[in-house]
């Protein structure tokens, strides 16, 4: 009977430490989530930041006449993408 009882307390020993280790998988993992978020946020802010400074950098070339026939290219498709938008815009307020 005392030899029952003892492997009762070992599996329910190794249950706790299980549990336990469960809970802190589950900590660990909500942690890494939340980082995971963070990252995937931080990786946006920054491209939205490389997009604003290459237009920037667009916009001086073009001021100062610099651009490569290349760029010229892109830049027109640029403001021609834009002045598409704008008139989808106007198109919707003025119904």
């Amino acid at each position: 009977m005392e030899e029952l009882e003892q492997h009762i307390n070992r599996i329910n020993q190794k249950l706790q430490h299980l549990l336990k280790n469960y809970k802190q998988l589950q900590k660990d993992n909500e942690r890494q989530t939340n980082l995971l978020q963070t990252l995937q946020q931080d990786k946006l802010t920054a491209k939205e930041q490389v997009q604003n400074l290459q237009q920037q950098v667009y916009i001086l070339k073009a001021a100062t006449n610099t651009l490569s026939e290349a760029d010229k290219n892109n830049f027109e498709k640029n403001i021609k993408q834009y002045i598409k938008e704008i008139d989808k815009c106007i198109t919707f307020l003025s119904e």
